[in-house]
């Protein structure tokens, strides 16, 4: 079974405070054109996307510079929903299960505030000693139902900078998570080809076995 862990792409959609609005406009269509056309014109981090090294530390890899099998692998999604931060202790209680696989994600329930005023509010994110603690494993990377792996107010984004500079990337603004609790899945998250990306939208799914 295939569950699609994407977030649609469309206008309107919710962004980062701050950045440019996207747009998603129809130059074309087939009863005045022959064919239909959508000009594209938006950021590398809208919508369910991934962070490269490159969008945080300087001379480090873009997203084209990994091989496929970096994003591709087995994954558990973690319950944080009533949590208020992501402690080193809850984690630990997990140890055995992440040694397992190649993706932690995070189901906070920030899925179901998309595109809504809630989004924006303040979510459970890491503690900087459990992100730590998380580079212990050999993990491809580490998945989120919301804005970002820092708090939201975050300007030195510290998580970012320890995950990135050993080359664990994150997703972020991922959907569905609900659906992949407690199952064991392989999670397929291939983004977009983009010459030196510092990150881009991805399409992401998991395959329960």
């Amino acid at each position: 079974m295939i569950t699609d862990l994407t977030h649609t792409l469309k206008n309107g959609i919710t962004i980062w405070p701050g950045s440019p609005t996207p747009s998603f406009n129809q130059i074309n269509n087939i009863s005045k054109d022959g064919f239909a056309q959508i000009a594209i014109n938006m950021c590398t981090h809208m919508g369910t996307h991934i962070d490269a090294p490159a969008h945080i530390l300087a001379n480090t890899k873009t997203l084209d510079q990994f091989p496929l099998n970096k994003f591709i692998g087995p994954a558990i999604v973690l319950d944080v929903s009533k949590m208020t931060s992501i402690s080193l202790e809850f984690l630990k209680a997990k140890e055995q299960v992440i040694n397992k696989v190649d993706f932690v994600l995070f189901y906070s329930g920030w899925q179901h505030k998309w595109n809504s005023p809630a989004y924006s509010e303040a979510f459970p994110s890491l503690t900087q000693e459990a992100t730590t603690w998380l580079l212990n494993f050999n993990l491809k990377a580490l998945g989120f139902d919301y804005f970002s792996i820092d708090d939201l107010e975050s300007k030195e984004l510290p998580n970012h900078r320890l995950v990135l500079a050993k080359e664990l990337l994150i997703i972020e603004n991922m959907n569905n998570l609900d659906k992949m609790l407690g199952k064991e899945f392989e999670l397929n998250c291939i983004p977009m080809k983009i010459k030196d990306a510092d990150g881009a939208p991805v399409r992401v799914f998991g395959r329960t076995y």
